[in-house]
């Protein structure tokens, strides 16, 4: 089934403020609302399945907008909300679903939710964790408000956001962790895991035409090289095949750290890296367990990761996910993780990150767009 690609890219004329501290281009006319899903197609296990889980999470979301259902609300929120973009779904519709991707946007945008220095991740306690994924929401929402009024106040947010990310890379750290990220704005040491979604909200943030400086993308890609565990020749190439690893200097990857940088250097346009050659065929050779300690973390870095190598590892991957996911999602639209840590993270994550990784063939946000 082909599906058509969705460039929301082409923001919309009036969005353009004078006070903005940033300028972007902004040039395209607005593109129409999708249709919603269930109207385009003739749905299948995936359509339904995640249908049936976006609407599980708008049914989840609160009096005052938020979509959560454990901690770190604000964060699960925006992680909801890139799950309902995922499937064509817009603020601006006038569906149940994009009402409440509209009210979501919103309570994200609260004042109290971002600090003076930009920082999301104090709020909720979701740290560089939660500033990352908060702020590749907004980048990939950029254009899509339901107002002019609401675009205007996500561009509002996210500059001051994408400051606090380009000063935290800026702290003094070892040699192996430059570039990188790791849990507060002040961390002097990196890990992949933080630092995939803020390199990820940086080059949204760039493919959407603001001010994002080419040293930093190049920085974390540095970081990103320094986490492969696979040996370098004196020309730097990487010889064989492995994979990712959480913090440099490790010599064991694994399939959740793989997956995540897989992911990141495709992002960057690195499509012929040896590392992202070796990384597609580690996986292959490891695939996803349920009993991976973050299971849906790891396998929405996976799928949309190995989607992009395309190949035996497209049809590999596809394959996996569905029969992962399918069979785990429950009666009222929800996926829950059994064990491991994710267990305490609630249904709001669980199904976010299962959405976002059933729905990769839809090509509807453009940071997955290769």
């Amino acid at each position: 089934m082909t599906h058509s690609t969705f460039n929301r890219r082409h923001v919309l004329q009036s969005v353009v403020a004078a006070s903005c501290a940033r300028a972007f281009w902004i040039g395209h006319s607005p593109v129409k609302a999708q249709e919603p899903l269930s109207t385009l197609y003739i749905a299948d296990g995936v359509d339904r399945a995640v249908q049936q889980g976006a609407n599980h999470l708008a049914a989840s979301q609160r009096d005052d907008g938020a979509i959560a259902d454990r901690s770190h609300h604000v964060a699960m929120t925006a992680l909801a909300i890139m799950a309902m973009a995922s499937i064509g779904t817009q603020p601006g519709d006038a569906s149940a679903l994009g009402k409440a991707m509209q009210r979501a946007i919103d309570f994200v945008l609260l004042p109290n939710h971002q600090d003076a220095k930009g920082y999301f991740g104090e709020s909720d306690g979701s740290r560089m964790y939660g500033h990352g994924i908060i702020t590749l929401m907004l980048t990939e929402v950029l254009g899509m408000g339901a107002t002019v009024q609401q675009n205007t106040r996500i561009h509002a947010s996210l500059v001051p956001a994408l400051q606090l990310i380009l000063a935290a890379q800026q702290e003094p750290k070892p040699e192996s962790h430059r570039g990188g990220w790791r849990y507060t704005p002040t961390s002097h040491d990196s890990d992949l895991s933080v630092s995939v979604w803020q390199l990820m909200a940086l080059r949204s943030a760039k493919n959407d035409g603001l001010d994002i400086p080419g040293e930093a993308i190049d920085a974390a890609i540095g970081y990103l090289k320094a986490s492969y565990a696979g040996r370098r020749g004196r020309s730097n190439e990487v010889p064989e095949v492995s994979g990712f690893t959480y913090t440099p200097g490790s010599h064991q990857p694994t399939f959740t750290m793989t997956s995540a940088g897989l992911l990141a250097m495709q992002v960057c346009g690195l499509y012929d890296s040896p590392m992202v050659s070796g990384a597609a065929e580690w996986l292959l050779q490891h695939p996803p367990q349920t009993n991976e300690r973050f299971f849906f973390y790891g396998i929405y870095y996976y799928a949309q990761g190995m989607h992009q190598v395309g190949g035996k590892a497209a049809k590999t991957s596809q394959l996996m996910v569905e029969s992962l996911l399918l069979d785990a999602q429950r009666n009222d639209g929800s996926w829950w993780a059994a064990g491991g840590e994710e267990k305490n993270y609630g249904t709001v994550y669980a199904t976010s990150l299962a959405v976002l990784s059933l729905s990769v063939r839809y090509h509807y946000l453009p940071i997955y767009q290769r």
